[in-house]
Formats: structure tokens, C-alpha cells, sequence
């Protein structure tokens, strides 16, 4: 089952380090200020932690305009999924 709700950006623990373009971040930044978040973040939801590994630039655009929490669409997964996101 895929749940969808704000989750706070200090509780998304993101694994893998990402090369962001700026450009890229503050035009988000812009349409986000103004119309909002349009598509949330994929998130997985692994022994109650949450883990990100996509949605990088929306991510870092809400970061940078001081925004605690996030849109994200949560997917449950075992441990053995988180494994092979890291693999």
C-alpha cells in the first residue's frame, strides 16, 4: 500500500550522496514558493525509518526555502529491499 503525506526533511535519511545541478534547485525553489510541490518525493518506509533515494533537487529545494516538511509517497519495504538500494 502507497501512502502519501508530509514528512519532516530531519527524518529522511538519505544514504547516498547525489550530485544536484543548481539551476535545476532554483527553479524548483521558484515553483515551489509560488504553486507548491507538484510531485511528491518516492520515499521507502524500512523499520520505522524513512529512506530516500530519489527527488534529490526537490529535496534540497525545500531544504534551501527553510521548509520542514516534504510531500512524499511512502512504500513500505522490508530491510532486503533497503539492501539492494544501497547495493
Amino acid at each position: 500500500m502507497i501512502e502519501i503525506k508530509e514528512i519532516p526533511l530531519e527524518q529522511i535519511r538519505r544514504p547516498l550522496p547525489r550530485q544536484t545541478d543548481s539551476d535545476k534547485v532554483k527553479l524548483l525553489m521558484e515553483s515551489i514558493a509560488e504553486i507548491g510541490l507538484q510531485e511528491p518525493i518516492d520515499v521507502l518506509l524500512v523499520e520505522g525509518k524513512y529512506y530516500g533515494f530519489s527527488g534529490c533537487h526537490r529535496f534540497e529545494a525545500h531544504q534551501n526555502l527553510g521548509k520542514k516538511t516534504i510531500r512524499c509517497r511512502i512504500r513500505q519495504a522490508p530491510l532486503s529491499v533497503l539492501k539492494k538500494h544501497l547495493a
